[in-house]
């Protein structure tokens, strides 16, 4: 009827407040249970909960397995941790030590388990809704967890959702039918108390994704809570990157010369430890490890120029070679416990869907920017934004430096290009010989760069507009990681003549980008130098390598992290005891 009351239906303050405290405190929990037994009515009670979930076509495609017994919930266990063993093998070294120290089930220790399965053909073959969505049955068993997951919070029950298990093994042992498959491994007791947050947060293995992040107006990419102006990705991320945090960096700057050592005798070090305190926002700052390395790879149209003897399949034959771990970047990633993840924004084949290989793929490789612009500007935009997402990604799983790391055929020709309209140097002085090009073949190159640039129009103070001319995807979504990492002052250390091109052209977005950069190594391209020059960074090692991947940078890793170490552990002149000079 007119008139009536919007919110005739809302439940009173008291009962409302009851609901979205459920919601709130509702934790994933794997420690603290008591060993009370949970009384039946109570365990009927959160089941039935479990049960009102709603479900696609009214189909309820789920069962409860309750499951008491010791002797079943014992063979779990083993089922559990033989897949927990086999994680933690694969994990890079401080993902690994971080692993050790987390408690991943709490089978035994809950007096009651409950196995939520699926039956997706459930209700037939005419189940409303089901025709053209077949996975809903699943999402409806997913609904029917949350239920009795915050029924179980509401009864003062503790909930732990175990996911180490390979699924027909686990339906194996407890006689499922095969039509059956099991969605959830719940362990279910009362608790000594929910934590404040989600225990993988305040273990520093994960952190939250602020609720802006996952909300978009109208279509995909337009971004903005309801009631605030909409903005896109890349104007949300350069809008929270700020200064250095100027009393963590007066902190360390005291702390380094309270140091047990000479004033300055730490160089370079010392300038590196001061900045990541400023950044981070705290004197000492955290070791910064984890760290992640983020292989961005695309194709390059002015492959066809014959800028390189490489052949443009090889683009795609090293992404295989990344995630079958044959390469340097694994080697050395190895070396420093550093995760390796691969990006394809735009290699020219097909790859497969395999963990490691994040499919952001902008566009099948570049146009050749002879005969025109590289891309669109609404796809330098798409790539610029995949970085963002890359690196915010990272930083949410719980890592605390990121790496630069790129692979394309060709791509030192549009670096060259990029780094001449950036810092104004003449393409002769800033192209190089790439995978090892001759004299002849490094005339040719210089060459093209100037037909490049020649044939689009580029204004240096419009970096998308310039990356979209004449640069490739990997350093549109480079750039974009350089910025998202700034944005989580997270340190982002910079590999080759590559990732500086992409650091240029971010430093044109926000300058202040700059303070989260840090120059991994100094390539032996002849354009690094002009970067490094430009932006006035200084690089942790030189070792005359041009290989990209990554490689230099993931070398500096331990030199980023022994400054910090230093920072932290090193005794000041007061707390050891040790005369200073007269």
């Amino acid at each position: 009827a007119h008139g009536a009351v919007p919110d005739a239906h809302a439940y009173g303050d008291a009962e409302r407040e009851a609901v979205y405290r459920a919601i709130r405190e509702r934790r994933d929990v794997r420690m603290g249970f008591r060993t009370d037994p949970v009384p039946d009515e109570v365990l009927r009670r959160v089941l039935d909960a479990g049960h009102r979930a709603p479900s696609v076509g009214y189909s309820q495609p789920w069962d409860f397995i309750v499951v008491q017994d010791e002797e079943v919930r014992s063979r779990v266990r083993k089922l559990v941790h033989a897949q927990r063993d086999a994680y933690a093998r694969a994990l890079p070294g401080a993902r690994a030590r971080a692993f050790s120290g987390l408690k991943v089930e709490a089978i035994l220790d809950t007096p009651v388990n409950v196995v939520v399965t699926v039956d997706p053909t459930r209700g037939g073959r005419h189940t409303l809704g089901r025709h053209s969505q077949p996975q809903t049955a699943a999402y409806s068993t997913a609904l029917a967890v949350e239920n009795l997951w915050l029924a179980a919070r509401a009864e003062g029950l503790g909930v732990g959702w175990v996911s180490f298990f390979e699924e027909r093994e686990l339906a194996g042992s407890l006689d499922l039918p095969p039509h059956l498959e099991v969605v959830a491994y719940l362990c279910i007791g009362y608790v000594d108390d929910f934590p404040p947050e989600p225990e993988l947060a305040m273990g520093g293995w994960a952190k939250g994704r602020p609720l802006h992040w996952a909300v978009h107006r109208e279509h995909y990419g337009r971004r903005g809570l309801p009631g605030e102006a909409a903005t896109s990705l890349l104007e949300e991320t350069i809008a929270a990157i700020g200064p250095l945090n100027q009393r963590a960096l007066n902190e360390a700057e005291e702390r380094q010369a309270a140091m047990t050592k000479p004033p300055g005798s730490l160089g370079v070090l010392e300038e590196v430890s001061i900045r990541l305190s400023g950044l981070v926002g705290e004197c000492p700052p955290p070791v910064p490890e984890p760290a992640a390395v983020a292989i961005f790879a695309g194709d390059h149209g002015v492959h066809a120029q014959g800028v390189t003897s490489w052949p443009q399949e090889v683009t795609a034959q090293m992404v295989h070679n990344f995630l079958d771990g044959g390469a340097v970047v694994n080697a050395f990633a190895e070396q420093v416990g550093a995760e390796v993840t691969i990006v394809d924004v735009g290699v020219a084949s097909g790859l497969p869907t395999v963990p490691g290989l994040l499919p952001r793929k902008v566009a099948p490789g570049t146009a050749d920017f002879t005969q025109g612009p590289a891309m669109s500007r609404t796809q330098a935009g798409y790539a610029v934004e995949a970085g963002i997402e890359v690196a915010r990604d990272l930083v949410s799983a719980g890592n605390r430096c990121l790496i630069t790391g790129d692979m394309g055929i060709a791509n030192t020709t549009p670096s060259s290009a990029l780094i001449s309209v950036f810092t104004g140097v003449d393409p002769a002085e800033v192209t190089g010989r790439g995978t090892g090009a001759d004299d002849a073949a490094l005339e040719h190159k210089i060459n093209v760069v100037r037909r490049g640039l020649a044939a689009n129009k580029t204004d240096p103070s419009d970096p998308v507009g310039v990356l979209a001319a004449v640069g490739g995807l990997e350093h549109a979504a480079l750039s974009g990681f350089i910025l998202g990492a700034a944005a989580m002052r997270v340190p982002v250390l910079l590999d080759g003549v590559i990732a500086g091109a992409a650091a240029l052209a971010a430093a044109v977005m926000e300058p202040l980008c700059l303070n989260a950069c840090f120059a991994g190594h100094r390539s032996t391209e002849p354009g690094h130098a002009a970067v490094l020059s430009h932006i006035g960074l200084r690089p942790l090692v030189d070792l005359e390598m041009r290989l990209g991947e990554g490689s230099g940078a993931l070398l500096a890793l331990p030199i980023l992290q022994g400054s910090v170490r230093a920072l932290r552990n090193v005794a000041t002149f007061d707390s050891a005891g040790v005369s200073g000079r007269g």
